[in-house]
């Protein structure tokens, strides 16, 4: 018999890393933490899926009709299995579900990248900068190749000299570090795992900050970033979706960190975060090699069943 235990392991070691990892990212640098809290969710997302495939497998196996192609024995499987075929069955359905859900949000924000892109193409622009003549306070980068960062002539009109220099530098620390295609990811997971909505929201901040900081090494002056961001979230309107906005995120916050030191590399932390996501692995690896061990027992005994009839 195999023991059931290992094999929702990897479910809570997820749930944990999901949990812990929102905590963690906000104790780094931005960049840093960025780079963490993305990471942290694409071992979460894809060991929770992987696992409920795993889980929903053994259910899967017991379908005569797919049992004919290992070929293995039903009646070992189903009786060696240490999932029950209800919660099996359950895990097959959140499985579907979550192909159907992910593929929708992945064609929902491809398409609005593609139009925001296609939209500011036609913009006339002085290299990467596009001025749009509207009133309205509004600047934000558009992923492309190349990418612009998009201004209106209210926000250049409220903002003096080195604001907008410090604006600027934000936006295009976005398109230098393709900040979107973290957006998109820590987006996409989840979607995955529902689990994974804090992360989203505290990679999001983590990313604004990076831009934040990006644009204080820039201009030389953090306290000149806060001011500009701040202003600017004081008098723009809402970013349109798909694009990264100087004022997007929880401004007070942003601004409040730029005038505080920087924060320092937690290494043990850092260390034990890692570990964590490791565990995350291993524990997915140990529930893949025992399933593998549970369908390679039923195909031996069909094959002595095999033998036993030709005798």
């Amino acid at each position: 018999m195999f023991w059931p235990v290992p094999m929702y392991l990897p479910l809570l070691v997820s749930a944990v890393l999901a949990l812990v990892a929102p905590w963690v990212g906000r104790r780094m640098p931005p960049r840093m933490g960025a780079w963490a809290m993305v990471c942290a969710a694409v071992v979460a997302a894809g060991t929770w899926v992987t696992e409920l495939a795993i889980l929903a497998s053994t259910a899967v196996g017991q379908v005569p009709l797919v049992a004919e192609q290992g070929p293995w024995s039903v009646s070992v499987l189903a009786a060696e299995d240490p999932v029950s075929r209800n919660i099996a069955a359950v895990c097959a359905g959140v499985v579907l579900l979550v192909v159907v859900s992910l593929t929708v949000a992945s064609w929902r924000r491809g398409r609005a990248l593609v139009d925001a892109w296609r939209e500011c193409r036609n913009i006339a622009a002085g290299g990467d900068l596009a001025v749009l003549d509207d009133p309205v306070p509004a600047a934000f980068a558009v992923l492309g190749m190349p990418g612009r960062v998009v201004v209106s002539s209210g926000m250049l009109r409220l903002l003096d000299g080195p604001e907008r220099h410090a604006l600027l530098a934000h936006e295009r620390a976005h398109l230098r570090h393709r900040h979107h295609l973290f957006s998109l990811v820590l987006h996409l997971t989840a979607v995955v795992n529902p689990l994974l909505r804090p992360l989203e929201r505290a990679g999001a901040f983590a990313v604004e900050r990076w831009a934040d900081e990006e644009a204080g090494a820039v201009v030389g002056d953090r306290r000149l970033v806060a001011r500009a961001i701040a202003r600017a979230a004081l008098a723009s309107s809402r970013a349109r979706q798909a694009a990264l906005s100087a004022t997007g995120g929880p401004v007070p916050q942003r601004v409040q960190a730029l005038l505080a030191p920087p924060l320092p590399r937690p290494n043990m932390i850092m260390a034990a975060f890692v570990v964590l996501m490791g565990a995350c692995c291993a524990s997915l690896a140990v529930t893949a090699h025992d399933t593998e061990r549970l369908f390679e027992a039923a195909m031996r005994a069909h094959a002595n069943a095999a033998q036993l009839r030709t005798r």
